[in-house]
């Protein structure tokens, strides 16, 4: 091998490092935009069952099929914002009427027990509640202009929520409006020899995926409707922003459900503070604790089957191992995320290695 030769191969290689750099750093200046578009993405997936069947059963153009569907999916969403107004609202009203001074007795008091059974130094528990004054605290925030950077800050949020909901709208409905001339447009950026490859891939990409996000809004809403129950049986204020907001944390797989269970038995006590703990709280954390084991039973043994094997067709074990190592690589948004990558990646495997023996035996399912 020539020098020359050797040359050429060092200078491609680090071409191609730069170009990876450079590339991995716009996609890190451009995260918002990107994250807009992976938004955009799961709610054509969503969407896109719903203008097929206006399409097929009802006649309607793509057009008017998109729009309803879009408008559909935001008034879902615009109801979902809507259930947790009253839970704000009136944790509101209860933080104005604090007295701070009955919670400041109140700390003194906890500390003070807290002194008695761990005979801890007096002079340590004085100066922790010297320390930890909630009035001056408050006064001090006040003092210093708490409210201006309130509401500064509540007007940079609504902005922000503003331009990501616009965002999110508007590609969506060109993905949704326009997939078919999007996606030639894409395969055309490729050879001709991968062309028909690349179809097959995002054809099977996207119905898997549709039918996936669509079994997980079902799993949500199953979860859901249990929490509900429970909420309103045991008595529970605002229990359908309850239930959903913690049906919602499911999504993140095996850390998720924990986290929605410790949130509802918390709210449970915090909603019953005044009344006697062995009478009346005991027994309605018991009965939102029995609600939680049914609801999860059921997701578990239930739900998340029929999901993975009529969605992403892998099995429960394969899918484990997946979420787990996601998991440690990227945290909880690796978890959340690791069953659509995996399967696009199954898919991608498929169509271009299909005589490969171990992509043979990881997608025999589909």
């Amino acid at each position: 091998m020539s020098s020359n030769t050797i040359a050429k191969g060092i200078f491609k290689g680090i071409m191609l490092l730069a170009c990876t750099f450079l590339l991995l750093y716009f996609l890190y200046l451009t995260r918002s935009v990107l994250a807009y578009f992976l938004l955009s993405v799961f709610f054509s997936l969503i969407g896109r069952p719903i203008v097929l069947f206006l399409e097929s059963r009802l006649r309607f153009s793509r057009l008017l099929a998109t729009c309803v569907a879009i408008l559909m999916l935001f008034t879902l969403l615009v109801g979902l914002v809507w259930l947790f107004i009253p839970l704000i609202t009136e944790q509101g009203e209860k933080l104005a009427l604090l007295d701070l001074k009955y919670m400041q007795s109140e700390l003194k008091l906890f500390f003070q027990e807290l002194t008695t059974n761990s005979k801890a130094s007096k002079n340590i528990v004085e100066n922790m509640v010297d320390e930890v004054n909630i009035e001056e605290t408050v006064k001090k925030e006040i003092d210093t202009g708490f409210l201006p950077k309130l509401f500064n800050s509540i007007l940079e949020v609504i902005s922000a929520m503003s331009i990501t909901i616009f965002s999110i709208i508007f590609i969506s409905f060109f993905l949704l409006k326009d997939t078919q001339a999007i996606q030639g447009g894409f395969v055309k950026l490729f050879p001709d020899v991968y062309r028909s490859r690349i179809m097959n891939s995002i054809d099977s990409t996207r119905e898997l995926l549709s039918r996936y996000f669509i079994g997980l809004l079902l799993q949500i809403f199953i979860l859901f409707t249990i929490y509900a129950l429970t909420l309103m049986l045991v008595g529970i204020e605002h229990p359908l922003a309850l239930a959903f907001l913690c049906a919602l944390f499911n999504i993140i797989p095996y850390i998720g459900p924990v986290i929605g269970g410790i949130f509802m038995v918390v709210f449970s006590v915090t909603s019953n503070l005044g009344l006697d703990f062995g009478t009346v709280i005991l027994p309605k954390i018991g009965y939102v604790f029995l609600g939680i084991v049914v609801g999860q039973l059921i997701d578990n043994f239930i739900s998340q089957p029929f999901i993975f094997s009529n969605s992403v067709k892998s099995h429960p074990l394969e899918i484990f191992l997946i979420i787990i190592l996601a998991g440690l690589l990227f945290g909880v948004v690796g978890m959340i995320i690791a069953v659509p990558s995996y399967t696009v990646v199954k898919i991608l495997g498929r169509e271009f290695f299909p005589e490969n023996r171990i992509v043979k035996q990881f997608t025999s399912r589909f």
